[in-house]
């Protein structure tokens, strides 16, 4: 995964949309005061069909429906921002369109140093966790020849 300075905008609405509420909304709500801006859709609650593949390889089937809300804004200066989060969670989705729209400023240095970067050292240290925890039960077969030949 690249540093914060080097994501994209489909990096960081990955990571944005992904974030727990309870690490991304006391980072966002540190950042103070923030623009006014005009919805061009209200946070809405909705679901959305989950697909998976056997092995990550075989053929798509429908696991399940997911529930997600979704929401987009405008800023004064035109910059579009818009928010997808799992859950119903209408905070967190308004939170991530404002970051989403001021990533697309002047302001985008400082959300990368005081919202991205944290997020990433967060996912990174889960990431980790996660893959110990899979080491741990991993098994290792071998042969031992015998010496009959």
């Amino acid at each position: 995964m690249p540093d914060a300075a080097h994501i994209d905008r489909r990096g960081w609405l990955s990571l944005l949309a992904k974030a727990p509420d309870a690490e991304f909304l006391p980072l966002f709500d540190a950042l103070g005061t923030l623009p006014d801006f005009d919805w061009l859709r209200a946070p809405e609650v909705g679901s959305v069909m989950v697909q998976g593949r056997m092995g990550a390889t075989g053929a798509p089937f429908n696991l399940g429906e997911m529930t997600v809300t979704r929401c987009s804004l405008q800023l004064p200066g035109g910059q579009v921002g818009h928010g997808y989060v799992q859950g119903r969670s209408k905070p967190a989705a308004k939170a991530v369109a404002l970051v989403d729209a001021l990533m697309q400023t002047d302001a985008a240095a400082r959300l990368r140093a005081d919202i991205l970067a944290p997020l990433m050292a967060g996912a990174a240290g889960r990431a980790e966790t996660r893959a110990r925890k899979a080491a741990a039960t991993k098994v290792e077969f071998f042969t031992m020849a015998r010496g009959e030949d």
